[in-house]
Formats: C-alpha cells, structure tokens, sequence
C-alpha cells in the first residue's frame, strides 16, 4: 500500500529540563499541595475560595487587633519618674509643637526631651497635637502636662500609632509585597502568607506599639520608596525617600543603596540625562518643601527686601534718565508705594507717605483733570478706609466718616459723585475699565463697613474684618503704585512707542 504524502506538520520539541529546575518546581509545588509550616496552614483555606480583596481586609483587622492588644501592656517611662521614657518624648513634642511658634520647636528646654528628629516628624507631633487637643487641651498644656500618665491620653496616644501606621506602613507593605511578588510570578495565595510574616514582625509591635514609637512611618515610607523603584517610578521613590528621611534621619542607612541604585538606573544601560535632572529636581524640591515652614520667616524677609528693592528701583532708574521736575511727585509716590507694599512690616499709619506725592498731582498739568482726580481720590479714599479700624479703637467712627465724604463731595468723588470719571482724552476702553475698577472696589469698601459693623465675627477668627480690609487695601495700593509707574513712563518719553491707554488725537485736514 502506498504510503500518504508526508504531513506539514511538525511536532513540538520538548523542553529540556535541567535538574535544578525540576527541584526548584517540585519545591515550590509542594509548598502549594502541602502547607509546611503553621502559617501557610492558618491561610489554606484562602487558598482557592476567596479572592485577594477578601482575604486582605481579614489580613488587615487581625494584624491590627494584635497591635491593640499588644499596647495594653505598659510602655517606656510608665511610672518611671522623672523623664517617664519615650512615650513622654512623643507626647511632650506633640505640646511644644501646638504651644510654641514653631521658631522655637527646636530650641525649647532641651534638656526635657528636646525635639531631635527631622521636620516631618514635628510637622506629624504637630498634627496629633491639635487633634488630640480637640479632645482634651489639658493634655498637652506647656509645663503642667509633663509625665501625665491619664488612662485616656494613653488610649489616644496608642491609637496615633496605629492610626499612623495604616496611613503609611501597612498600605506601603501591602503594594510592595504585590509588586515584588509579580515581579517573580509568585503566587496570589503565597503573596498574602508573606504579607501576613511581615505585618506581624514582632520588633515593630513590641517597639512601636508597647514600648512606644512612631518608627513604622519612617518604615513605610521607605517601603513605598522600594515599591515605586519597583515599579520603575524613579521620582516618586525619590519623594517617598526625602520624607523618610525628613522623619527620621535613621534612613540615611538606606541611602547609599537608594543613591546608588537611583544613579545606576540614569546611567545603564545607556544615559538618561532627562530622568537623571528629573529625579535631582524633585529630590531638592522635596527637601525644599520639607524645611520650608521652618525657614519661612527669614526667607519672608529676605524675599521682602529683594521685592521692595525691585519695585523702587524702575521709578528710580526712571527719575535717574530723566531728571525733570515734573516728573518728581510721580517718582515719589511710586518709591513709596514700594516700600509700603513689600516692607517685612508697616503701620497703617504710613500710608501717609505715598498719598502726599500722589495728591500734590491735583496742583500739577491737568491735574484736576478727570483722570488725574479719579485717580488721586481713589488712592485717598481707599488710604483712609484702610485706617478705619486703627481710627474705630478710639472712637473716631464720626470725624472719619464726615472728613471722608465731605472731601469726596469737595472734588466730586464716589461714593458722593461720578463726574471725575469718563476723560474725553481717554479711549473708551479705558474709560470704563477705569470706573469698573474703582467702582468694584468702592461697591467692596462700602460693604465691608455693613458688614463689620453688623456681622459678627467667628470666634475663631476675631480679627476677620481686619484681615479682610489688609487684602483689600494691599491689592488697591498696588493698582495704585502701577498707575504711578505708567504715568512716570508715560511722561518721561522714555519708551518710543505710545502707551495703549494713550489715545491717538485726530489730525484735523481742510
């Protein structure tokens, strides 16, 4: 009998196995067939039956009922006079953190537990302070709440440790653990009885929860670090790692391998220059974020001075090219603006200063003109409204409000008149951009005195009213001091080209 024509098809070569690999399988199906060791034994059951999202929430409430139960034994310094341990260090920085300016956090009586870890650290002491404040102030009073030992603070003092370590610790270990095991195809069953080992880790109970600290944060961070290099997410692992070392600086023994690692993954295998200044900025502007709070108040007054230095130094170098006389009332009150804007501090009272040169316009060219008038009333006006609550301390409602108005009314001036404004010399854009402007902040000023002489402030916010006439004064001044500095420019010639506001005159022919 003849034979078919040969077939196309051609079989599978067989993979050959190495005796490594066939142990390595036999192991890791044993594990899986057999539970060999107690807790793969508690978890069998979760083995097929359930899914990852039923399993983790029972995972999370056990692990969590060991921390409490472990934390009602004592902790460090429980009636142990006189410096009662570590748990009195934490409470005592969560007092001195909602006590103290924050200036002298870390200067404060240094020899009863001063504050020796990193901002984050005291920005969290911070945080549970006012929280727990809430509850009861007389925990954390400066000096008499020393060694408390209250039943009920400890109750509190216990549950921000754990609170703390499921905001931090527990989710970065549960990621991590998801991610690496992925990484090695691990299974979903071996994945929780290795998160299980690590959640219930008896070093970080016994030393977080029943001697009493909060290293578990500075551990989670850490951990979301791993977990974002991970998963290839250089910059939030840079993130995570500055906040791990702005709790405690202990993290610096990670350092070297974050470092080295980080800089590796920007060199091979070829350079990555974008991902190398990516990781640079976001590692300096998390640290910057970190110290920020504690330097803020040199940096506001260094940042004052180079501001007012910016904002006098165009009317000057105006007034410096071109030394005329007329120009001399708007180069004044445009320095003075500047100063009374960005000086780190000022009296109210000083905003005399700026509104002489600025009402001396009135006796110049056009000076009583509409637009120079608006314009000086405006600035006068608003500079005595912002001294209302200065004059109100001593009783002046009555020669304040009689002044005001009658001046108003002398030159024609909202809130008693509008004939200052609409300039014919003004395009039309101007002249309602003009009366829109002063008008909203006129239509502002009048219901701010309603309101502060009907509303009563929030309790916690007594000087509402006072804040709120700062803002608006702060933002009209500045209006102000621009208006100032276009005039100078304007009359000075020294830009060639017309300013916008300018209107061109019309050329009259036969």
């Amino acid at each position: 009998m003849a034979s078919g024509p040969p077939s196309s098809h051609k079989p599978r070569r067989k993979i050959k196995k190495t005796a490594e690999f066939d142990g390595r399988v036999a192991k890791a199906e044993a594990l899986i067939r057999t539970p060999s060791f107690p807790l793969a034994a508690l978890l069998w059951p979760a083995r097929g039956s359930l899914s990852q999202w039923e399993v983790l929430p029972l995972i999370l409430m056990v692990v969590g009922l060991f921390r409490w139960a472990a934390g009602l034994w004592g902790y460090s310094g429980f009636h142990k006079p006189p410096m009662f341990g570590d748990y009195e260090a934490q409470r005592h920085w969560m007092e001195i953190t909602t006590q103290l300016p924050i200036s002298q956090w870390y200067f404060h009586d240094l020899e009863w537990w001063g504050l020796d870890y990193p901002p984050l650290t005291a920005y969290h002491s911070w945080i549970l302070g006012k929280i727990g404040s809430l509850i009861d102030p007389s925990w954390f009073t400066l000096y008499t709440s020393r060694g408390s030992e209250d039943p009920t603070l400890k109750i509190f003092m216990r549950a921000t440790v754990l609170v703390s370590e499921y905001l931090t610790y527990i989710p970065a270990a549960v990621i991590f653990v998801r991610r690496f095991c992925k990484l090695f195809g691990v299974a979903q069953w071996t994945a929780s009885v290795a998160l299980v080992a690590i959640l219930m880790q008896p070093g970080t109970i016994l030393i977080d929860h029943v001697h009493f600290q909060y290293n578990t944060v500075m551990l989670g961070f850490v951990l979301a670090s791993m977990s974002s290099t991970v998963a290839g997410r250089y910059m939030w692992a840079a993130i995570f790692f500055v906040a791990a070392l702005g709790f405690k600086q202990m993290a610096l023994y990670y350092a070297p391998a974050v470092f080295a690692y980080l800089l590796g993954s920007c060199i091979f295998p070829r350079v990555n220059l974008g991902r190398l200044f990516s990781i640079a900025a976001v590692t300096a502007a998390s640290f910057a974020v970190l110290i920020l709070p504690l330097v803020l108040a040199a940096l506001l007054q260094r940042a004052s001075l180079i501001a007012t230095l910016a904002s006098i130094t165009p009317p000057c170098m105006i007034i410096f090219l071109r030394p005329r006389k007329e120009l001399l009332p708007y180069a004044f009150a445009a320095t003075a603006w500047g100063f009374f804007l960005l000086s780190y501090q000022v009296h109210e009272k000083s905003v005399l200063l700026p509104l002489m040169p600025m009402t001396v316009l009135l006796a110049g060219k056009e000076g009583l003109g509409k637009d120079i008038r608006s314009w000086v009333g405006f600035a006068n006006i608003l500079g005595t409204w912002t001294m209302f609550p200065l004059l109100q301390r001593v009783e002046l409602r009555v020669p304040y409000a009689v002044l005001t108005l009658l001046w108003a009314y002398l030159l024609g001036l909202p809130p008693t008149s509008t004939s200052a404004y609409f300039e014919e010399t003004q395009s039309i854009c101007v002249q309602w951009g003009t009366v829109i402007l002063h008008g909203a902040f006129y239509l502002v000023m009048g219901t701010w005195h309603v309101l502060e002489s009907s509303v009563i402030p929030p309790a916690d916010k007594p000087d509402l009213w006072v804040v709120a006439n700062v803002g608006v004064g702060a933002a009209g001044f500045s209006i102000c001091y621009l208006w100032c500095l276009a005039k100078l420019v304007e009359m000075s010639g020294i830009m060639p080209k017309r300013l916008p506001w300018a209107k061109k005159e019309k050329v009259k022919t036969r």
